[in-house]
C-alpha cells in the first residue's frame, strides 16, 4: 500500500537540481520592479509627500491612495487594514507610496528620494499600558477582540473553590512569550499582471489563493472571476504567507494596472523582517486552586496578545489559544479570558500554533510551579491530571476517541530514559558539573550543568467549532482519456509535501500507481475552492475529500482492481463522465455553540510528548540543547519521511523560540532586522532529535490520519526551560531563556 510508505517527494528533484522556478526566478517580457515607501513614525497624521526634484522620474511610476479603485482596506476578517495610507499613520512600516521602475536597482534609488509628512502623535507600544487603556489608540480601549470561556463554575471559580477547600492551595503565575519570526527561506515576492478585461493575474509565493482573490476583487472593484491567483513553487511559509501576500499582491497589482505591465515586487529579508506579520507577543496569568493530592479545583487563565495596529486574523488566534489555555489537563471548573490589544507596531498574525504555543508554555510551566510547590514529580503530577477517554475539554466536548495521552507520555520516557537520564544529570550536577575536559566551543570552561525537562501537549486539528462547515473546502478529480488522474486543489504546498501525499491518497484509494496521480498547480482560475492552507486541516481535511473522490470516481467506473488501462477505455467508450468534485463533510458528531464557546471545538486532537536535556554553562550562561525525545500522535503516517521532518522542523522552531529568537523594536520599530541578529536555529545548534511516531487514529481522517502541523510548535519552549530550571534551580517563566535573561535571573 502506497499510504504508509515514504515514496521521494514528487517535486524533489526540480528542488534539488535548481530546475524549480521561485518568483524572483521567474521574468516576463517588459517586466517592471516595484518598491514601497513606509512610514517610520509608529504613529502620526499623513500630510502627503514630496518628491525629489533634483531626482530624474522619467522612468519612475508613482502611486498612492488615490489611484485605488475600489475601497482601501485589505478584505480579511476586518476591513480596518488599509492596502495604502490615506489619512493615518498607525505604525511603523506602513505602506505609504507605491513606486515600479525598469529595473530593481533604479526602484530602490527612487525610494530614497520621496519625502513622506507627516505629523507626529504619541504612541502606545506597551501591552499591559495599552491593555490598561493608554492613548487609546483604538476605540475607547485599546481592546481589538475579547474572548471569554468557562467551564463549571466559571467567573470566581478559585476564590469559590479556596472558599470550600480548606486544605486548597493557591498558586499564580505570569508568563510572557515574545514575538516570533517565520523566517521562510524565500521572502514575500509577487508578480502581478494585467488579465483580462480590467482584471489581474498573480503568481506568488503564498499559502492561501483564494484569500488574494477576496482581497483584490474588492480593493479593484472587479468580479472575483477577473482575478486570477496562481502559487509558484514556494520557499515556506508557517503562516506568514496566509494573509499577508493580500497586501503585496495589492501593491503589485495596482502597480502593474498603471503601467500596464507585468511588475514584481519582491521584499528583501529586512523588509520582510521589519512590515510583515509575525508571532504575537503574549502575556499569560494563571491563578489555579489546587487541592493537596493534585486535583485542579479551579483554574482562571487571563491572556493578553499584543495585536499590532490591525485586526489581521488576530481574532482567530486569540480563539484557538483561549480554547487551550488550560492545557490538555483535567479542570471542573474553570474560566478563561483573553483580549487582543491594539499597539503602534506592525500588525501580527498567523504563525504555526496560531496562539496555542504561547498559552501552551504557560500551563506547562504553571504545571511545573504547582508540582514544586505540591512536592511532586512533574511526570507523575501529568500523568495524573491528563485528559483521558470520557473527560471533557474546556469547551465542554466529551473525548469519546483518539485519545494518546498515555501513548505518548509512555512512548517519549521510555525513548529517553526520562528516571536514568534525570538521576544521572544530578549526579553530575552535584559532581561539579560535566567536566571542563569535554567542551562545547563558545562556552566556559567551569563545569556545565545538566538538566532534563519536559513537556505534554495537545492541539485541536482544522479549523474551530463549525469553521469547516464555513469554509466548505472543495476538491476535483479527473481521469483522461490516457488513465492519468488529476487532482484539482487550492491546498498549496509550501515545502510540507502536499504535492505527494495528496497522490499518495489518490492512488491507494483507487488502487494504482502513484505515476498515474498529478497534481494540478493551485490556479484559482482553475482549481476550486478548497480552504486555506492552515490550521493543520490540509491532509485531515482536504485530504480526505481527496480520498472521497477517489472513492467516487472508483464506484462511477466501476474499476475494483486490475487492468486499469482496460478498465478507462471501456469506462470512456461508454460515455463515461471522469470528473467528480466533492465538498468536505463535517463529521456528524461535531457541534458547536459560537456565541458560548461550547461543544466539539475540533474534530479531534492531537497529542504529544517532549524530552529536552540540556547544558548550562555557569560562566556565560548560555544554554545548549543536547538532546531532544518526542511521542506525537499523527493517527495516521501517510508519509513517514515526511511526517518526521514536519515534526523535527516545527519541534527545531520550538526550541528556537525558547533560547535563541528575540526580536527587539524600539519606539514600535523593530530593530534587528538582519538574519545576523535576528537569530534563528541552524543545522550547528540542533540537537540529535529522537522522534517517534503515535498512531490513534482519528475515524474523520485519510485513512486516520490528522493534522500534525501545529503540534510539535508547542511543547518544545516549556520543556527546555523545565530542564534549564532542573539543571540550574533556576524558574524562568518567560521566553527566551537568553543568557541575559539566565543572569538576571541568577542575580535576583
Amino acid at each position: 500500500m502506497i499510504v504508509g510508505s515514504s515514496p521521494p517527494r514528487l517535486d524533489g528533484a526540480d528542488k534539488v537540481t535548481g530546475d524549480a522556478m521561485y518568483v524572483d526566478d521567474l521574468q516576463f517580457d517588459g517586466m517592471l520592479y516595484g518598491a514601497t515607501v513606509r512610514s517610520r513614525q509608529a504613529h502620526a497624521r499623513y500630510l502627503g509627500y514630496e518628491l525629489d526634484p533634483d531626482y530624474d522620474w522619467t522612468d519612475i511610476t508613482v502611486v498612492t491612495h488615490e489611484a485605488i479603485p475600489g475601497g482601501n482596506y485589505v478584505a480579511l476578517m476586518v476591513d480596518d487594514q488599509p492596502a495604502l495610507v490615506s489619512d493615518l499613520i498607525r505604525h511603523p512600516s506602513e505602506p505609504v507610496v507605491l513606486l515600479a521602475a525598469p529595473t530593481r536597482e533604479q526602484a530602490e534609488e527612487a525610494r530614497a528620494h520621496v519625502k513622506l509628512l507627516v505629523e507626529p502623535l504619541p504612541i502606545v507600544v506597551d501591552l499591559e499600558a495599552a491593555r490598561a487603556g493608554a492613548g487609546p489608540i483604538w476605540g475607547d480601549d485599546n481592546i481589538i477582540s475579547h474572548l471569554e470561556i468557562q467551564k463549571g463554575d466559571g467567573p470566581g471559580c478559585v476564590d469559590k473553590a479556596l472558599a470550600e477547600h480548606p486544605d486548597a492551595i493557591l498558586v499564580e503565575g505570569r508568563y510572557y512569550t515574545g514575538a516570533q519570526e517565520q523566517m521562510y527561506i524565500e521572502p514575500q515576492g509577487i508578480i502581478a499582471m494585467p488579465w483580462g478585461k480590467g482584471g489581474i493575474e498573480i503568481l506568488g509565493s503564498l499559502q492561501c489563493p483564494y484569500y488574494v482573490v477576496k482581497a483584490l476583487a474588492q480593493l479593484l472593484d472587479v468580479p472575483a472571476a477577473e482575478i486570477k491567483v496562481v502559487q509558484a513553487v514556494t520557499g515556506g511559509g508557517f503562516g506568514g504567507k496566509e494573509d499577508y501576500p493580500s497586501i503585496i499582491s495589492a501593491h503589485a497589482s495596482l502597480l502593474a494596472l498603471a503601467t500596464g505591465k507585468p511588475v514584481k515586487l519582491v521584499y528583501d529579508r529586512a523588509e520582510d523582517l521589519s512590515s510583515t506579520t509575525r508571532r504575537h507577543p503574549a502575556i499569560t496569568w494563571h491563578r489555579t486552586a489546587v487541592a493537596p493530592d493534585g486535583t485542579l479545583l479551579a483554574m482562571e487563565v487571563d491572556c493578553a496578545f499584543d495585536g499590532g495596529a490591525y485586526t489581521t486574523l488576530s481574532p482567530v488566534v486569540l480563539s484557538r489559544a483561549l480554547i487551550h489555555g488550560v492545557g490538555p489537563y483535567n479542570c471542573e471548573h474553570a474560566m478563561v479570558t483573553g483580549d487582543i490589544v491594539a499597539t503602534n507596531t506592525p500588525p501580527n498574525g498567523a504563525f504555526r500554533g496560531f496562539g496555542a504555543p504561547q498559552v501552551c508554555f504557560a500551563s506547562e510551566r504553571h504545571i511545573d510551579k504547582i508540582a514544586a510547590t505540591l512536592g511532586r514529580d512533574p511526570v507523575a503530577l501529568r500523568r495524573q491530571l491528563a485528559l483521558r477517554i470520557g473527560d471533557t475539554t474546556l469547551t465542554g466536548q466529551t473525548l469519546e476517541t483518539s485519545v494518546a495521552s498515555d501513548e505518548v507520555l509512555d512512548v517519549a520516557l521510555e525513548a529517553s530514559d526520562w528516571d536514568r537520564r534525570r538521576a544521572e544529570a544530578e549526579a553530575i550536577n552535584a559532581r561539579g558539573g560535566v567536566p571542563p575536559a569535554d567542551p562545547i566551543p563558545g562556552m566556559g570552561t567551569t563545569g556545565r550543568l545538566r538538566g532534563v525537562g519536559m513537556s505534554f501537549f495537545f492541539h485541536g486539528a482544522g479549523f474551530t467549532g463549525n469553521g469547516e462547515a464555513r469554509i466548505k473546502g472543495r476538491v476535483r478529480m479527473e481521469v483522461r482519456p490516457d488513465g492519468q488522474i488529476v487532482i484539482y486543489s487550492a491546498s498549496t504546498d509550501i515545502g510540507q509535501g502536499t504535492r505527494t501525499v495528496f497522490p499518495q491518497l489518490a492512488a491507494t484509494t483507487l488502487g494504482v500507481g502513484i505515476e498515474r496521480i498529478e497534481m494540478h498547480t493551485p490556479d484559482t482560475s482553475v482549481v476550486p475552492d478548497s480552504g486555506p492552507t492552515v490550521a493543520s486541516r490540509t491532509l485531515m481535511v482536504v485530504g480526505k475529500v481527496v480520498e472521497d473522490c477517489s472513492n467516487a470516481l472508483k464506484a462511477r467506473m466501476g474499476f475494483e482492481g486490475g487492468d486499469w488501462d482496460a478498465a478507462v477505455d471501456a469506462f470512456f467508450a461508454g460515455g463515461g463522465d471522469g470528473s467528480v468534485e466533492l465538498e468536505y463533510q463535517t463529521p456528524p458528531h461535531v457541534e458547536w455553540d459560537n456565541e458560548t464557546y461550547q461543544g466539539e471545538a475540533y474534530p479531534c486532537y492531537a497529542w504529544a510528548c517532549d524530552v529536552v536535556e540540556v547544558e548550562v554553562c555557569p560562566d556565560t550562561y548560555e544554554t545548549r540543547i543536547t538532546g531532544f525525545w518526542s511521542a506525537q500522535d499523527v493517527g495516521k503516517a501517510i508519509h513517514p519521511v515526511l511526517v518526521s521532518g514536519q515534526l523535527e522542523g516545527g519541534s527545531l522552531q520550538a526550541l528556537g523560540f525558547a533560547v535563541l529568537e528575540e526580536m527587539k523594536f524600539a519606539d514600535g520599530q523593530l530593530t534587528n532586522n538582519r538574519m545576523t541578529n535576528c537569530i534563528i536555529p541552524t543545522a550547528l545548534d540542533a540537537p540529535e532529535m529522537d522522534m517517534r511516531l503515535v498512531e490513534a487514529p482519528f475515524a474523520g481522517g485519510p485513512f486516520g490520519a490528522k493534522g500534525i502541523g501545529e503540534l510539535p510548535m508547542d511543547g518544545g519552549a516549556p520543556a527546555v526551560l523545565a530542564a534549564i530550571e532542573h539543571a540550574t534551580g533556576l524558574s524562568l517563566d518567560s521566553l527566551p531563556a537568553s543568557p541575559e535573561a539566565l543572569m538576571r535571573a541568577a542575580a535576583e
